[in-house]
């Protein structure tokens, strides 16, 4: 997809407030990937991605940007921890599984893909063996009517959802789980794969409902379809040329650890992910993949220690930097207006399924706005997360109440009514900063 660094930006305005730097910084990022794949192979390999590091309070938008990114464009994306890694040596995942969860990622993308080219052939063939196995339930009804009539019947019902829960019994093939030869190394042995070829599949007998059995059977039946040496090809490629790396706290990791306890192997995680980043080759399941064009988005609080603190060969491979900013009111009214995911329209939506028609009046996302920022302020610092927690608590009792059979009925949510149900809440906020 070749957007502009504008058209990206304005795509990540329809879900994200603010933070106009970071979006600059990946909608680049993410235009010099296109310009790059323009030039000639020779040159090609010769560019490689200028990787980001984002500084600022949880809860501003730095996942959702990276990760609405990837959504963009339909790139493999994986949200990591630096945290969650130990150093060669020590007990734990090691660095390469981010890499192996990117191919796997990609291989869902690009079987997805695959999946909707096939569908139609597919599910052809699953109507046919859901046709032979509930002809034998349809004949004890009708034993009078001939079988290409109860066919046509049956074909006409699957389609309009008639046998939908139906029990029937079908074969379905019993694929053997794989094992992790060492628990969170990543890698694993297929028992099945190594023994398929010289001795037949297995097949068990399943007790299901006709929607249970299409699905079983339309994976089966794609899977015949699907070439998967070029789906694992292709998954290959596309993590290589446009996968994206999320890792985050990657400020946990950073500054010199302490001779003892759980920090003494923080420089050794930033070492270990350094090759990584700075392109090496990574063994998987599906094959082996360079990480020298991986998009990498590292972001961090950068509360207690600095981006200076990781170590400069660390350093030296994030060349772009960018600080995203705490929230303001004026963002917080944005974020329950604006975005097309807003949080009002979510609540709204929901109880509209239990017929209240949930209306905000401007006073009303004015006061939620001020009690969220004051919260923030007087508590932990969540970020836009606060407004889920303020949210919660005032529509506790029209959610708990709201259901059954009564008729529709609008709700108007004003300043009195935000006042009245979280006046308490925001008063003993205050009083903490006087309780020692």
């Amino acid at each position: 997809m070749d957007l502009t660094p504008r058209q990206i930006v304005a795509e990540l305005d329809r879900y994200i407030v603010g933070q106009h730097e970071a979006k600059q910084a990946v909608a680049i990022a993410l235009r010099n990937r296109y310009r790059r794949s323009q030039l000639s192979p020779e040159l090609r390999e010769e560019i490689t991605p200028k990787n980001i590091i984002m500084k600022g309070p949880t809860g501003v938008g730095k996942t959702e940007i990276a990760r609405r990114l990837a959504k963009l464009v339909k790139a493999p994306f994986v949200k990591v921890e630096a945290t969650k890694y130990t150093e060669v040596g020590y007990v734990g995942r090691d660095v390469e599984s981010m890499i192996r969860d990117l191919v796997e990622m990609s291989v869902r993308l690009v079987k997805e893909e695959q999946l909707a080219t096939v569908s139609v052939k597919a599910e052809a063939a699953v109507n046919r063996k859901l046709t032979d196995a509930l002809l034998p339930l349809e004949k004890k009804n009708n034993p009078e009517s001939p079988d290409a009539l109860l066919k046509e019947e049956i074909d006409f019902g699957l389609k309009n959802g008639k046998y939908d829960n139906t029990v029937i019994e079908i074969d379905v093939l019993d694929s053997p789980k794989r094992m992790e030869v060492m628990p969170g190394s990543g890698a694993e042995i297929d028992l099945g794969g190594m023994f398929g070829n010289l001795f037949p599949k297995k097949r068990k007998r399943r007790k299901v409902t006709v929607a249970e059995a299409k699905e079983l059977l339309m994976m089966e039946e794609a899977d015949k379809l699907i070439d998967n040496d070029s789906v694992n090809a292709e998954a290959i490629r596309r993590a290589e040329q446009e996968g994206i790396i999320f890792i985050d706290e990657i400020d946990k990791v950073a500054g010199k650890g302490s001779s003892h306890g759980p920090d003494v192997s923080r420089e050794g995680v930033q070492r270990d992910i350094l090759p990584i980043v700075e392109g090496c080759t990574v063994n998987t399941k599906y094959g082996m993949i360079r990480t020298d064009f991986i998009l990498f988005i590292a972001a961090g609080a950068f509360h207690v220690s600095k981006v200076s603190d990781l170590i400069p060969e660390l350093q030296g491979r994030f060349p772009i930097s960018v600080e995203l900013q705490s929230l303001t009111k004026e963002d917080f009214v944005n974020i329950l207006t604006t975005p097309e995911n807003a949080i009002t329209k979510q609540y709204a939506e929901l109880l509209k399924v239990d017929h209240i028609l949930l209306e905000f009046t401007p006073d009303a996302l004015e006061e939620i706005a001020a009690i969220a920022v004051e919260e923030n302020a007087t508590s932990e610092n969540i970020g836009a997360r606060r407004l889920h927690t303020v949210m919660e608590q005032l529509l506790t009792d029209i959610s708990f109440n709201a259901g059954g059979d009564h008729p529709e009925l609008t709700v108007t949510i004003d300043k009195n009514y935000v006042q009245d149900k979280l006046g308490k809440t925001l008063q003993s906020q205050n009083l903490k900063k006087y309780v020692l």
